[in-house]
């Protein structure tokens, strides 16, 4: 449509100057039709544009304005490269100072014919600088569309981490102690009392953990029907997120099942970021859960070794080891994999194998081992320091078997 209204434009101001001649006309259709290609070759368009309207100018023949070059302009302004602007621009002021002296135009077409020619070269500059904007905003949304995904994707990851361990080691303390409650409910009666006691206990923080953890899912939601509380916990909110304070509490849970569990302490205790504190508790529920679970274990080792700049967890067993390929045994499955992804997330390293047959610890199997390093000498940014209880020392009231070197 462009090219149209200033092809009969410029053919009618040609023809009426010059009085219809051959020439002028074929001038001015080269000095307007070539606009037809302006947005695929933009420069080599203003480029033919320009020569046919210099022509016309020195036939006399020139517009009032040159409509087909300022067109040109204006396109070569706000689709071409920098380089071929800045030459254009030089090639084009040449041009129109010779079309305007060498037919003797008076000082004032200078002034108004450069003035189009500017105002021109102005409005594709500014067309090019929209363009740009739109395309950066456009970039700038995709990359953030992008972020969000990844970061609904991690939290759904750390979702389904945390429910696989609160629900693997819930469910597998409640089975055991509820077989052990079932073959001892007429000889022992306390004793069973006793399991599902143990039973009851276990769902109710395992109520008010799942509770913690599925409250990502409701923004604004506080958790206010919550009735699940443990120790530690709240009553009508949601669980508070366990560290290493309550490692002693949840190797007693285990001792309740039959297993015996020996925590050592190697070190002195200090402060830890919180994300640091809740990986090392839910590293070694989740290795005791396995043992519990997979291993025939009669005794489970925790050892927390504590250095200035780092946090040590083993977590060893007298079990039957690393199952053989494709069987049972000590298998972690999504266990092993969320330790790693939460321990990774820390900055940290760990290791699963086989244990240390060899170390007088073991049976024939050899038992399984866990091991993990855990910085915490340069806390993560936006990390909360967490102040470690000291742990109950051997042979306190309730039968902990703690050590403390």
């Amino acid at each position: 449509m462009i090219a149209g209204a200033v092809t009969a434009a410029t053919l009618w101001s040609g023809l009426r100057w010059a009085d219809g001649g051959p020439w002028v006309a074929v001038l001015a259709l080269g000095a307007s039709v070539p606009l037809l290609w302006r947005r695929r070759a933009p420069v080599l368009a203003a480029a033919a544009v320009c020569a046919a309207t210099t022509g016309l100018a020195l036939a006399h023949a020139l517009p009032p304005l040159p409509y087909g070059a300022l067109v040109s302009a204006y396109t070569v302004a706000a689709l071409s490269a920098r380089r071929m602007r800045l030459l254009s621009a030089g090639a084009g002021a040449g041009l129109l100072v010779a079309s305007l002296a060498v037919p003797g135009e008076s000082p004032d077409s200078f002034g108004y014919v450069g003035m189009a020619f500017a105002a021109a070269w102005a409005l594709g500059t500014g067309a090019r600088a929209r363009r740009a904007e739109i395309a950066a905003l456009a970039e700038r949304a995709r990359r953030l569309e992008e972020e969000r995904a990844a970061v609904a994707a991690q939290e759904r990851t750390r979702i389904a981490r945390d429910m696989h361990d609160v629900l693997t080691h819930s469910v597998g303390i409640m089975v055991v102690q509820a077989d052990a409650g079932s073959l001892v409910v007429r000889a022992d009666p306390d004793r069973a009392e006793a399991a599902f006691e143990a039973i009851a206990r276990t769902g109710r923080e395992a109520v008010g953990q799942l509770r913690r953890v599925l409250g990502a899912l409701r923004p604004g939601d506080d958790g206010g029907g919550a009735t699940g509380t443990r120790e530690g916990g709240t009553r009508g909110g949601f669980a508070p997120p366990p560290g290493l304070g309550e490692v002693e509490r949840l190797a007693g849970q285990v001792r309740e099942t039959g297993l015996e569990v020996v925590v050592e302490v190697l070190g002195e205790a200090g402060p830890v970021p919180a994300d640091v504190g809740m990986t090392a508790y839910r590293l070694v529920q989740e290795s005791l859960t396995n043992t519990l679970r997979h291993a025939e274990a009669t005794t489970a080792w925790v050892r927390l070794s504590w250095s200035p700049r780092s946090l040590g967890i083993e977590v060893t067993d007298d079990g039957r080891g690393p199952a053989p390929e494709g069987g049972g045994g000590n298998a972690a499955g999504y266990g092993l994999i969320g330790m790693r992804e939460r321990v990774e997330a820390c900055g940290g390293t760990l290791r699963a194998g086989p244990g240390r047959g060899g170390s007088g610890r073991g049976r024939t199997g050899g038992g399984f081992t866990v091991t993990a390093t855990l910085p915490i000498g340069t806390p993560q940014a936006g990390a909360r320091p967490v102040e470690v209880p000291p742990i109950e020392q051997e042979g306190s009231a309730d039968g902990a078997r703690t050590r403390r070197r």
